[in-house]
Parts: structure tokens; sequence; C-alpha cells
């Protein structure tokens, strides 16, 4: 059976504001991400665990996400603002046609943001291909997607360290 390919727009905004310090970038919304309007949405997903374990709070929703990110000088946002996937798969080796968000404008708009961090390859090689004089540092942290599995909650926690690190 051959799905059919779905061309999807981002459709909501990055969580930023003008103390935002760090943007971490994911590649694309999930279809659960999409249904929620919200990032990191889907259930196994270990963004939140990974943020909840290093900086020592509990988000139980939503709201509580977007308000812990902000004071802590964190924004998100995504990588890619417009795509081909085929329906109902959002892993990353099922995108194609990818059109980036406008990253540098989103920079010279909060000037205070000196590092990026993509979680995820494709986020990664789509920065360094469509932007590769950003001025600022791109770094490359672990897929925190529930289809790596590759690698240990414990080892994504360590990775995601220096994101405390370079905010306290």
């Amino acid at each position: 059976m051959t799905r059919s390919l779905m061309r999807l727009e981002h459709s909501f905004d990055p969580i930023i504001d003008s103390e935002s310090r760090v943007l971490i970038l994911g590649s694309f919304p999930s279809i659960r991400s999409f249904e929620d309007a919200f990032y990191y949405a889907h259930p196994r997903n270990q963004f939140w665990p990974i943020m909840e374990r290093l900086f020592d709070v509990l988000l139980k929703d939503n709201e509580s996400k977007r308000t812990f990110a902000l004071s802590r000088g964190i924004a998100l946002y995504d990588t890619y603002g417009s795509l081909q996937r085929s329906e109902g798969n959002s892993s990353d080796s099922n995108l194609s046609d990818l059109r980036p968000n406008d990253i540098p404008s989103l920079l010279q708009q909060y000037p205070k943001i000196t590092k990026l961090f993509c979680t995820g390859r494709k986020s990664y090689e789509g920065i360094k291909k469509y932007f590769p004089d950003l001025g600022v540092s791109v770094i490359l942290l672990p897929s925190t997607s529930p289809a790596y599995a590759a690698m240990r909650f414990e080892d994504k926690l360590e990775a995601y360290s220096v994101i405390k690190a370079l905010l306290e």
C-alpha cells in the first residue's frame, strides 16, 4: 500500500521573546504536535522529560512548558516551515521537498540568541545547508523523538545538559 504525499505548512508560532538566549530547533512538527499545536507533543518524545530532569521542574501542560521555556531564556521553533511527507508518518526520514523557516530574520529580530541547538540531524543539516553563515554557534543534539531509540535517556540527558550550563 502506497501512502499519498501531503504538503504541510508549519501551523504554529515559535515560542520566543525578547529575553530568549538559545533557540532549540526541531525539524518539523510531528502529527501529534500538529494536533496539539505545540512543540514535542508526542507522549513518548523525551524533550520535555529531559527539560524536567535538567531543571528540576514539573511541566504538566503546554502552558507550563511555554512559561518554563521563556522564563529560562529558551526559544523553540523548527528548521522547516513547509515540506511533504507521507500521510500518517512523522519520521524525519519521511520528509521531502523541504523549505526552511526564515531563521536569519528570527535571529535578527531576537539578538540575544547566541546559540542554536538542533534536536536531530535533519534539523542540523538543514541549518547548515540553507544558512551556513548565521553568525551564531549551531550545535547538534540527539533526537528526542520516540523513533530514535538508539541512545539511552540518560545519555541524551547528558548531551542536553549543555543547554542548562549555558543558561546558568
